[in-house]
């Protein structure tokens, strides 16, 4: 249900007519509409900030996944919104926040070529036809991807095979004598050194997901205070979804968190 969305069109005036086409849909409540940002590629190829990211005022966690998804389509232009860019680092920290793989930037950027507009959104939809149909009829190329959950299962992941590492070590070591033994004990100090700084990265992921998911509950609040009837019950249903999307996600850092502390209590 949750998707970065990518509309490319020939011109702004057709971009700007795909935004109120998608806040169309937010107001009808086929559709949440969490955050938006507009690029445009000129003729030297460079891509320029038309509209930047737009949370509806109800807090900056709506926009860290579009932020950083511009800042993978932008390049340093991200900067100027918040994403961090130009490093290594910083491009995994936008993938890290927008939560796609680099083939959805590849396909995405084959079709933004000079001159076209990029309407940039994150949003929840049940289906694909409202939003296709709606930004299609003004011109748009729409390319669409859900949002995974792969920070989560590598951060456990990492911190399972980390943990196993340590283990290994600590056996090796404990067979070791001498010389020999201090090499083991300096390799298994460097591998929980290695730990500490992944348990600072759930800590980090942990607070982004606290933030993500409290701005987007007021976002379906501001979305509910506006709808009624038959479209406050279908917003009602997909608020709780995301709210358990949610927990599922923190559940995974939990797990990642006591496996860490197990880890280095050894």
């Amino acid at each position: 249900m949750n998707k970065m969305l990518v509309s490319i069109f020939d011109n702004e005036m057709a971009a700007q007519s795909g935004l109120r086409a998608l806040r169309k849909l937010h107001e009808a409540g086929d559709i949440t509409l969490y955050s938006t940002g507009v690029l445009l590629k000129d003729a030297d190829g460079k891509v320029l900030v038309k509209k930047s990211m737009d949370q509806g005022g109800v807090g900056a966690g709506v926009g860290l996944a579009v932020g950083g998804l511009i800042g993978l389509l932008g390049g340093p232009v991200g900067v100027a919104l918040g994403a961090v860019t130009g490093t290594v680092a910083g491009a995994i920290r936008d993938f890290w926040m927008a939560g796609v793989g680099r083939d959805f930037i590849e396909e995405t950027e084959r079709f933004l070529t000079p001159g076209k507009v990029a309407l940039v959104a994150e949003i929840e939809e049940e289906w694909v036809i409202p939003v296709d149909a709606a930004l299609e009829a003004v011109g748009a190329q729409v390319f669409r991807r859900s949002r995974t959950e792969m920070v989560e299962e590598q951060f456990d992941h990492d911190v399972a095979a980390l943990k196993s590492e340590i283990n290994e070590l600590q056996a090796e070591a404990s067979r070791a004598s001498g010389a020999a033994r201090s090499g083991w004990q300096s390799r298994i100090a460097s591998t929980n050194s290695r730990l500490d700084a992944y348990v600072q990265r759930v800590k980090d992921r942990v607070a982004f997901l606290e933030l993500e998911a409290k701005d987007k509950a007021n976002s379906f609040k501001e979305q509910l205070s506006r709808s009624k009837g038959d479209a406050s019950t279908m917003i009602e249903a997909r608020a709780e979804l995301v709210k358990d999307s949610y927990h599922r996600r923190a559940a995974k850092l939990s797990q990642a968190w006591g496996l860490a502390k197990e880890a280095l209590a050894v």
